[in-house]
């Protein structure tokens, strides 16, 4: 079976979902913070990095291996699960505009964490080197994105931020 529809969640719940549960949250969700230095080459390395993983799914086959398709459908379940989660949070900020319950209260960044386990699903079940080398080169770029969405954050939302911050870790 070919790996691109493991794809078919990420697009259903990344925007079909969030397009149902807040319209707005589209927007915010693609809002890239200003990036400065090398985050600007970050930023393009990150949405390079995101269409090689969906271009290269197409090329891949889902795994014969029994125990790794079962080890990969358990990974990718809980990166289906978690993304839901946390997209349900995001269509849902505070009143001064950022989230701070559900998958919130435990990461700053769930959807980046969501997409990294969901895509290490997609690796796992299909026993792709290539695919978790690109993987990891989206997640060393995520990094950057989310250290200038922190800065952003930090001059929009101010001290409650940096408090936030200080109560809830940036991963897990």
């Amino acid at each position: 079976m070919n790996a691109a529809i493991l794809l078919i969640p990420l697009f259903i719940i990344r925007y079909g979902l969030l397009f149902f549960l807040n319209r707005g949250a589209i927007s915010m969700a693609a809002h890239f913070p200003p990036m400065q230095g090398i985050g600007k080459t970050m930023r393009l390395i990150y949405q390079v990095s995101t269409l090689a993983i969906i271009i290269y799914s197409f090329f891949l086959d889902i795994s014969a291996i029994v125990y790794w398709r079962y080890v990969g459908l358990i990974v990718y379940f809980l990166g289906v699960e978690l993304l839901i989660l946390a997209v349900v949070d995001f269509t849902k900020p505070n009143g001064n505009g950022f989230c701070r319950t559900g998958l919130y209260r435990i990461s700053r960044n769930p959807m980046y964490v969501s997409y990294f386990i969901y895509f290490l699903g997609c690796v796992l079940l299909t026993q792709s080197l290539i695919l978790f080398g690109i993987l990891c080169v989206f997640q060393i770029s995520s990094h950057w994105i989310i250290l200038s969405e922190e800065r952003w954050c930090i001059d929009q939302f101010g001290a409650e931020y940096t408090v936030y911050m200080k109560m809830v870790r940036r991963y897990i």
